[in-house]
């Protein structure tokens, strides 16, 4: 049987929930770490974060840090896509489980960096994500793409192309143990 994108989420999910959870403080600290080093080399100061949902690598410590210091923004759910709201407290969980800030009727047309959770990615470093779609959505509006940061807690990766062409890719992936430049990406921002 061929592997399709459906099978390869699968897979990587079942990777991802089944992983020990002894280590699981220890994996996001080092991803918070990671991504921390990678951000200070920035000096723009728009930046897309998600909020976690439990299986997910957790965000919760560098928005803590970072927002102090830059315009930090979250998805608010909007039909089958999302917009960007201005990271404020409290969260309120919503659909999916995840939590967002509320609603804002300030209009973000630009970020400089986007923070994605993955699933997984293929061959041309291209998201697999929940099967929904919204961070495609929400990318094909921009007129400039921004940096783009995947995070994931357990490194999932097929060497296939199973990836349709509108799934986003990525400039760099942090894993607690991986860290992959996407060399095609660099080439093509010169």
């Amino acid at each position: 049987m061929p592997l399709t994108k459906t099978i390869f989420r699968q897979n990587c999910l079942d990777k991802i929930k089944n992983s020990p959870k002894h280590n699981r403080i220890y994996k996001n600290a080092k991803i918070s770490s990671l991504l921390l080093r990678e951000l200070k080399k920035f000096k723009n100061k728009k930046i897309l974060f998600y909020t976690s949902l439990p299986f997910e690598a957790d965000t919760a410590k560098p928005i803590k840090i970072l927002r102090k210091k830059y315009d930090i923004f979250v998805p608010f759910m909007e039909g089958e896509s999302f917009k960007m709201v201005p990271f404020r407290l409290p969260l309120k969980k919503k659909k999916f489980g995840i939590y967002e800030a509320g609603n804002s009727l300030r209009k973000i047309k630009k970020i400089d960096i986007a923070i994605v959770p993955i699933v997984g990615v293929d061959g041309n470093l291209q998201r697999v994500g929940f099967g929904k779609g919204m961070y495609d959505r929400f990318f094909a509006k921009f007129k400039k793409r921004p940096y783009t940061i995947f995070i994931q807690s357990e490194f999932c990766f097929t060497k296939k192309f199973i990836c349709d062409d509108y799934d986003i890719t990525c400039d760099l992936i942090i894993t607690p143990h991986i860290k992959v430049q996407n060399k095609n990406m660099a080439i093509k921002r010169k």
